[in-house]
């Protein structure tokens, strides 16, 4: 299973981004996806999450800022950021969880925001 991120970049604060992660080879059945960020000299942190059945979770941090989403047909789950702010600045990476409790890593992609 490979995962491709794509959509960081350099942002304004206050500014959007929308991040896309695609999944493709032999998936098995995915029980959900999530997207993860380090920033410099920080532990990796949990940014939202979203179920099969499309429940979603999100930390304190980014919530009512950042939206996931999925298109199950292709196997493709989407961060919507707004209002980005500094402490947003990381390397944005995508899970996959699979029912058969394999996870599987994307390569991560940079989101920096600064004027």
């Amino acid at each position: 299973v490979q995962l491709q991120a794509s959509g960081g970049g350099l942002v304004q604060p206050g500014g959007s981004l929308r991040l896309s992660c695609a999944a493709s080879g032999s998936i098995f059945s995915i029980n959900a996806m999530a997207w993860y960020r380090q920033a410099p000299g920080k532990e990796r942190e949990l940014v939202a999450v979203i179920t099969s059945g499309g429940n979603t979770n999100y930390p304190d941090s980014v919530k009512g800022r950042f939206t996931i989403s999925r298109d199950n047909a292709k196997n493709t789950v989407y961060l919507q950021m707004n209002s980005l702010k500094p402490e947003d600045t990381a390397v944005y990476y995508c899970k996959l969880y699979q029912h058969d409790a394999r996870e599987y890593w994307g390569q991560g992609t940079l989101v920096t925001v600064s004027s």
